[in-house]
């Protein structure tokens, strides 16, 4: 990946990602859109994740990308769109979509959530939701490439892989880490978690 130009990495993603992904819903689960903010501007691309707050009754505490629940009838594009904006004032109109991941469905909680990853051209200045964004981060995207790595978990008395990225604030597991890994997967070509 190293030194990729941005405008590359967008045209590339625009290829191999899907615009307009249909999802079926299994029985008794829910669509959500998360949204992979991605700034393009110099020094080096980067990812945008929030920290959610300790009073959220949904995954307090963990870092994740801005998203939530589809509204009935809302396209998920949108509904990643209009979290951003919720959560971080990000303007619709300052992000790029270049298309939707593969979605992630979350077992314990029911989600499906599809990613969409975006692309902002200037440094956005965050305006974060203090009831639910306890913090915004932004992480190197070559420094994610490298710590990723598969890790086991136990969770309610089952085991299961998961991939991980340890940050300087905080760690990124679970939904996320697996969404990161797809968008990494999709970015550098190889598997996260997988020597090169």
């Amino acid at each position: 990946m190293g030194g990729m130009d941005p405008q590359e990495l967008r045209d590339r993603l625009r290829i191999l990602l899907n615009p307009a992904p249909s999802v079926a819903l299994p029985p008794r689960t829910s669509p959500a859109a998360v949204l992979v903010p991605v700034l393009g501007a110099a020094p080096e691309l980067r990812v945008v994740f929030t920290k959610r707050t300790d009073t959220l009754s949904r995954h307090p505490g963990e870092i994740s990308f801005p998203g939530g629940l589809a509204d009935p009838g809302e396209e998920l594009a949108a509904t990643a769109l209009r979290e951003a904006q919720e959560e971080l004032g990000l303007a619709p109109a300052d992000v790029e979509l270049v298309g939707a991941l593969p979605p992630v469905h979350t077992n314990v909680t029911g989600i499906l959530i599809v990613p969409f990853v975006g692309f902002l051209w200037r440094d956005p200045l965050f305006t974060p939701n203090a009831a639910e964004i306890a913090g915004v981060l932004e992480f190197p995207l070559a420094t994610l490439i490298k710590v990723g790595r598969l890790q086991e978990f136990r969770y309610d008395g089952r085991r299961f892989e998961t991939h991980i990225y340890e940050m300087d604030g905080g760690l990124i597991w679970g939904a996320t880490g697996r969404i990161l890994a797809s968008f990494i997967e999709a970015v550098d070509g190889s598997p996260a978690g997988k020597p090169q």
